[in-house]
C-alpha cells in the first residue's frame, strides 16, 4: 500500500519533507517507540497516568491582541487562539502553566507511643492466627462469602483466562490471532450493497480443513448483524467476542481433520470511514452526487466485509458475486464470468475463482466508472475512472504498461493474472492499496491532465510502480505476519525507484529516492523509532508497522545491499525467493537465504542483513586518520543519547568510501566491511581527505572529526570534486550531528559557506530544507530577532540563485524541483519581489480565464502567495470546489490552508475534519499545511486536541494519518509549556491513543527542539 504521508512527500518536493511519521504512496505517508516494545503493556518514558490528569483543552491558546472580545462569533470564539494575524503581535505565544500544592500533608505526632510488653505481643499473635484460621474454614469448606447474598459459585481458572462474548459466556480463545487448527481453503461471497440506504446484505460460504483435532472454530467479523450460521448444512450458536473483533463456534465433541463447511448470513452499513466495505461520493460537473462503494481492506478490514480468517498466512481462494443496479459496474481481483438479470432490474455479476491470496487482498467496487484498456504480455491492463475525467486515464494506462512488462522481465514471474485494474477512488485515504488484479488509487496518484508537468507525472509513476511491484512482493509471496511488513512495503519502495530508473530515466528519480533515505534516517535516529522486523501484537501496533521504517528504511537497505551484491546476483536471488515462496508466506530470512545461495561472494547475506532488520536505527561511523592508518569507530546514533535503552548494537556494516584521488566515477569506490565496535583500515598511500558512504547508498552517517576541515576546504576549492549526492549526504550528516550535540553548529555553518557555489539540485533542496526547519522553530518560539537573521542568512547564501530562476514553463525534472523549492522559500521568506512576480503570475492567469497557464511546478507557490488576500482566497475557494484537475486541487487546497485569516483557518479546519466542503481524506494534509505558519500552528493543535474523539472515528488510532496529523502538529513546539501540554493531553487519551508509539516520537521531537535551542541560540546570535 502505498501511504498518504509519502504521497504528500513527493508530490511537493525535498523542502516541504515531513517531519516524518506510510509510505502514502500508500501514505508515505510520514516517527515512535523504545526497543521491541509491547506498547499495550509497556508505560512510556514520561509520566502519562490518566488516572492523574485533568486536561484542559484550551491551555495553549491566549487572547490575539487586536481582535476585541465582540469580533468573532460563536463558533469562531471557540478557537480563541495565541496564534498571529499578520501584522499583528502578541501578548504571550506559549502555555501558561498552572501548578498547585498538594492537598495533602504529613502530619506529625507531638507525643510517643510506649513499647508494649513481650507478653501483650504474643498474646496478639495468637489471637490474630486464630481468627485467620476460623476465617480460612468458612471459606474453603461452605463455600461462602460473607455478604448479603450468601454462598456464591467461585469463579474457576476457565473463567479467569477466557473473556466473556456478548451474550454472557465463556468466549473459547483468549488470544488476538487466531488459533491454526483451522485453515481456509475456499471462499463463496455473495454480496448485495445497496447505495441508497448505505447498507449491505451478504453470505459467505467457508470451506475450511480441520487441521488439528478441536472442539471450537474461531475467525474474524466485525460490525455484522450475523442473521444465521450453519456448520455442514446444521445450524449453530455462535459466540462473538467485540474487542478483539472474533467470533467463535463451540462443539460438544472434537471436530476430526477434514474438510468442512461454515455457511453465514449477515447484514451490516456500508462503512462511512475509509475502511471495510465503505460508501464513497463525487459531484459531478452538472451539480449532482454520485454515491459508489469500494474496498479498503489492509491492514484489518476484510472482516467488515465478511466472516473471515481475517490474517495474512490464512491464504485461501475466492469467488464472489456482486448485486447491483443496472446503472453502476460492478469490479472484483478477478475477470467477470457472466451477469445474471434478478428481479427488481437487479442485476447479479459473477467473477472467477481467484489464485490463492490474503483476504487483506480481495476487493470489490459498485461505481459508475468508466475504463480505457491495453493488451500487454497476455493481461488485459485497464484504469476505471469517474466520467468526467475520463481524458486524464491515458498516462496510466501507458506507464503501467511499460512497468509490468519490466517487472515481468525483472522477476522472470509473469504476472499471473489475466487482468489488472487500476482505479481511481474519489474519497480514498491511502495514495494507493495493490488489491490482486484490482488496485485502487486516490485520484491525485493515478490521474494526469493536459497541463500535468513532470513533476506530476513523477509521483503518478511513482504509485503505479509501487503498486505493481506489490503484485510480485506482497501478492505473490507474502510475509507471514505484520512484524515482516517491511518484506512487502520495504521492497515495494525499493523496486519503485529502481524500475523508474530504468523505464523512465527522465523523470529524475535518484534524487527523489535520496531524499527518502534521508528522511529515513530522520526518523530512525529518535530513541522511539523500531526495529524493521519487530513485535506486533494488537491492531493499533499493526497500524503503526505502516510507517517510514517499513517503507524508506526497508527500501534503504535494499539498495545497500544491491550495492554489494552485483545486479546480476540480485536480480537472481529475488527471482529464485518469489519461485520457491510462489502463492506462500515467508519471514525475512527466506529472503536472506535466497539471495545467500547465489552470491558468489565470501559473504553470508543473512548474517550481514539481520543487523540491519533485527536493531533498532542505525550506526555512526566515527572516522580518525593517522597518515594511512584510518581508525573507524562504530556506535548506535541517537539524536538523543541520553535515554537510550541499548548502545551495544553491531551492525555489520559495507562501508564505501572514495579519496581525493579518485572520488566521482563508480569504479572509484573501495569497500571495506565494518563488523567490529573499531577497526583499522590501511591506505596504500597518502591521501588529502575520505568521504565514505560513496553517493549515500549505505545506511548511516559518517563523522570526520578533524576530517571535516579537509572535506569543507575541498569543496569551496570545487564543488565538483565530489558527486551531488555526495555533497547532500554531507549536509545531511552534518545537520544530524549538530542536532545529536557531536559537532558545533559553528562547523555547520563553516560547511555552508560552499553552497553559494552548488548548482545541483540535491545539494541546494536538502540545505533549504535543514534551514528551514531551523527558521520556523525559531518563528514558532517567537525568537522574532533570530528568525530575522536566519531569513537574512538564507537570502545571502541563496539570493542570487533564488532571482536567477524562470517563472516561464520547464521541462526538466531537476530543475523544475529546485526552482520550486527556492522560489516557495523565496515567497514565504518574502524575499527579494518573489511574492510581487508570483502575484503578477496569478493576475495573468485568473485575468486570461485561466487560459494563460502558470507552470505546474510553480502553482502550488502562486496559489499561496494569492491566498493572503481575501479576493486571491474567495478566488481558490472557487476553483476549488469546481475544478476537477486533482493535481491543481490539491496546490489549491495547501493554498487556501497557508492563509495567516484566523476566520479562514477555523473554516478549512471544520470543513476539512467534517467532510463538507473538503473531503476529509485531506484532514491530514490540511493541518500539516496550517501548522508550517506561525498564525495557525496553536488553532491546529486546539482543534486536534478538543476534536480527538472525531479525528479517531474517521482515522483508525495508529494509522499513518494518525502519525501525520499529531506529528505536524506537535513537531515544531520547542519549550517546557508544549511539552508538558502534549503530555498531558496524550496522557488523558487512555485506550484512545496514549500508548501509540508516534506519541513517545511526537514527546521525544519536542525534547530534541527544546535541548537544541537551548544549546545553538548563543550561537546563532553571534554567527547568523
Amino acid at each position: 500500500m502505498e501511504s498518504a504521508n509519502h504521497l504528500n512527500q513527493q508530490e511537493y518536493g525535498a523542502i516541504e519533507r515531513a517531519p516524518l511519521p506510510r509510505n502514502m504512496i500508500e501514505n508515505s505517508m510520514f516517527e515512535e517507540e523504545p526497543d521491541v516494545v509491547d506498547l499495550a503493556k509497556e508505560s512510556p518514558s514520561y509520566p502519562i497516568d490518566s488516572d492523574d490528569v485533568v486536561y484542559e483543552p484550551r491551555s495553549s491558546r491566549l487572547l490575539v491582541r487586536g481582535l476585541g472580545e465582540n469580533d468573532l462569533d460563536e463558533d469562531e470564539e471557540d478557537y480563541e487562539s495565541s496564534a498571529r494575524l499578520l501584522g499583528m503581535s502578541f501578548m504571550n505565544r506559549s502555555s501558561s502553566q498552572r501548578s498547585a500544592a498538594s492537598p495533602y500533608t504529613r502530619q506529625q505526632h507531638s507525643g510517643s507511643c510506649s513499647k508494649p510488653s513481650t507478653k501483650s505481643m504474643v498474646v496478639g499473635v495468637v489471637v490474630l492466627v486464630l481468627v485467620a484460621s476460623m476465617l480460612m474454614v468458612f471459606y474453603f469448606l461452605l463455600g461462602c462469602t460473607f455478604t448479603t447474598e450468601g454462598c456464591q459459585k467461585t469463579n474457576s481458572t476457565m473463567d479467569s483466562i477466557y473473556p466473556i462474548s456478548t451474550n454472557g459466556e465463556l468466549f473459547p480463545w483468549a488470544e488476538l490471532r487466531l488459533p491454526p487448527s483451522v485453515h481456509p481453503v475456499h471462499y463463496n461471497i455473495s454480496l448485495y450493497p445497496n447505495l441508497t440506504l448505505m447498507t449491505f446484505q451478504g453470505s459467505v460460504s467457508i470451506l475450511v480443513q480441520v487441521l488439528h483435532e478441536t472442539k471450537k472454530i474461531v475467525l474474524h467479523s466485525s460490525d455484522m448483524n450475523i442473521i444465521k450460521a450453519t456448520f455442514d448444512g446444521k445450524e449453530v450458536h455462535f459466540l462473538e467476542y467485540k474487542p478483539w473483533q472474533q467470533i467463535a463456534i463451540k462443539f460438544t465433541e472434537d471436530l476430526k481433520k477434514g474438510r468442512y463447511v461454515l455457511d453465514i448470513n449477515y447484514t451490516a452499513n456500508l462503512s462511512s470511514n475509509y475502511d471495510g466495505f465503505y460508501n464513497s461520493s463525487y459531484v459531478d460537473t452538472n451539480g449532482i452526487k454520485r454515491v459508489l462503494a469500494a474496498t479498503q481492506f489492509e491492514p484489518l478490514a476484510a472482516r467488515k466485509a465478511f466472516p473471515c480468517f481475517d490474517e495474512p498466512a490464512f491464504k485461501s481462494t475466492f469467488t464472489i458475486k456482486m448485486t447491483r443496479e443496472s446503472n453502476y459496474i460492478s469490479l472484483s481481483n478477478m475477470p467477470k464470468v457472466k451477469t445474471t438479470e434478478l428481479k427488481n432490474g437487479l442485476q447479479e455479476d459473477e467473477f472467477e475463482k481467484s489464485v490463492k491470496m490474503s483476504t487483506y487482498l480481495v476487493a470489490f467496487i459498485v461505481a459508475d466508472f468508466i475504463s480505457v484498456s491495453n493488451n500487454v504480455s497476455k493481461t488485459t491492463v485497464s484504469v476505471y475512472a469517474v466520467p468526467d475525467k475520463k481524458e486524464q486515464v491515458q498516462y496510466a494506462l501507458d506507464t503501467a504498461c511499460k512497468l509490468l512488462e519490466f517487472y515481468n522481465s525483472f522477476f522472470d514471474n509473469n504476472y499471473p493474472l489475466t487482468k489488472l485494474d487500476l482505479v481511481a477512488i474519489p474519497d480514498f485515504l491511502a495514495g494507493a492499496m495493490e488489491n490482486w488484479g484490482l488496485i485502487t488509487f486516490r485520484e491525485t496518484t493515478l490521474l494526469v491532465g493536459t497541463n500535468s508537468s513532470p513533476i506530476d507525472k513523477q509521483l503518478v509513476t511513482s504509485v503505479i510502480a509501487h503498486e505493481l511491484a506489490h503484485q510480485w512482493f506482497g501478492n505473490l509471496v507474502t510475509m507471514r505476519w505484520w512484524n515482516d511488513l517491511w518484506l512487502n512495503e520495504g521492497f515495494a519502495t525499493y523496486m519503485q525507484y529502481m524500475s523508474i530508473q530504468n523505464v523512465f530515466p527522465g523523470l529524475d528519480i535518484d534524487t527523489e529516492f535520496l531524499n527518502v533515505r534521508f528522511k529515513a534516517l530522520a526518523k530512525d535516529a529518535l530513541n522511539s523509532s523500531h526495529p524493521v522486523s519487530t513485535v506486533v501484537s494488537n491492531p493499533e501496533q499493526v497500524e503503526e508497522m505502516f510507517d517510514s521504517v517499513s517503507y524508506e528504511k526497508g527500501a534503504s537497505i535494499l539498495l545497500m545491499l544491491n550495492a554489494v551484491l552485483t545486479d546480476v546476483e540480485f536480480q537472481k536471488g529475488v527471482s529464485e525467493y518469489l519461485q520457491k515462496y510462489n502463492l506462500s508466506n515467508t519471514e525475512s530470512e527466506d529472503l536472506w537465504n535466497s539471495l545467500s545461495q547465489v552470491s558468489e561472494q565470501n559473504l553470508s547475506v543473512s548474517e550481514m542483513m539481520n543487523t540491519w532488520t533485527v536493531h533498532k536505527g542505525f550506526p555512526l561511523v566515527t572516522v580518525k586518520r593517522s597518515g594511512t592508518q584510518v581508525t573507524l569507530t562504530q556506535e548506535h546514533f541517537l539524536l538523543n543519547a541520553e535515554n537510550s535503552t541499548d548502545d551495544s548494537s553491531l551492525w555489520h556494516i559495507p562501508l564505501t568510501y572514495v579519496t581525493d584521488k579518485c572520488s566521482v566515477l563508480s569504479s572509484c569506490k573501495q569497500v571495506f566491511h565494518l563488523k567490529d565496535k573499531t577497526a583499522t583500515l590501511k591506505l596504500p598511500d597518502q591521501v588529502k581527505w575520505l568521504k565514505f558512504n560513496f553517493k549515500s547508498d549505505g545506511f548511516y552517517i559518517v563523522h570526520y572529526e578533524e576530517g571535516w576541515k579537509d572535506l569543507i576546504d575541498a569543496l569551496k576549492n570545487d564543488v565538483n570534486v565530489l558527486t551531488g549526492k555526495d555533497r547532500a549526504a554531507l549536509i545531511n550528516n552534518i545537520f544530524a550531528l549538530s542536532r545529536s550535540g557531536k559537532v558545533f553548529f559553528k562547523e555547520v555553518l563553516n560547511l555552508m559557506d560552499y553552497i553559494r557555489n552548488e548548482t545541483e539540485t540535491a545539494p541546494l533542496t536538502e540545505a533549504l530544507f535543514q534551514l528551514g526547519q531551523i527558521y520556523r522553530l525559531l518563528d514558532k518560539k517567537s525568537e522574532l530577532y533570530l528568525a530575522a537573521r536566519m531569513k537574512s542568512y538564507i537570502e545571502d547564501h541563496f539570493g542570487k540563485l533564488m532571482d536567477s530562476q524562470s517563472w516561464d514553463l520547464e521541462t526538466s525534472v531537476s530543475k523544475m524541483t529546485l526552482r520550486s523549492a527556492l522560489l516557495e522559500m523565496a515567497c514565504s521568506l518574502n524575499i527579494s519581489d518573489c511574492a510581487t512576480k508570483a502575484m503578477h503570475l496569478f493576475d495573468q492567469w485568473f485575468n486570461s480565464n485561466k487560459t494563460s497557464q502558470i507552470p505546474s511546478d510553480l502553482v502550488r507557490t502562486v496559489f499561496k502567495v494569492a491566498a493572503q488576500t481575501d479576493e486571491g482566497w474567495d478566488k481558490l475557494l472557487d476553483l476549488y470546489k469546481h475544478s476537477i484537475n486533482d493535481p491543481e486541487k490539491r496546490k489549491t487546497l495547501e493554498a487556501l490552508a497557508s492563509t495567516q485569516d484566523i476566520r479562514k483557518i477555523i473554516w478549512i479546519l471544520q470543513s476539512s475534519l467534517d467532510g463538507s466542503e473538503i473531503q476529509t481524506q485531506e484532514f491530514p494534509l490540511v493541518i500539516n499545511t496550517i501548522c508550517k505558519n506561525f498564525a495557525g500552528h496553536l488553532y491546529a493543535w486546539d482543534f486536534v486536541k478538543e476534536n480527538w474523539d472525531k479525528i479517531t472515528q474517521k482515522f483508525p488510532v495508529g494509522s499513518f494519518a494518525i502519525q501525520s496529523i499529531i506529528m505536524s502538529a506537535t513537531s515544531q513546539f520547542s519549550t517546557k509549556n508544549h511539552l508538558v501540554e502534549a503530555q498531558n493531553f496524550f496522557a488523558s487519551l487512555g485506550t484512545k491513543g496514549s500508548q501509540m508509539r508516534i506519541v513517545q516520537e511526537a514527546i521525544e521531537t519536542i525534547k530534541l527542539n527544546m535541548r537544541w535551542m537551548e544549546n545553538n541560540l548563543n550561537t546563532l546570535q553571534c554567527c547568523l
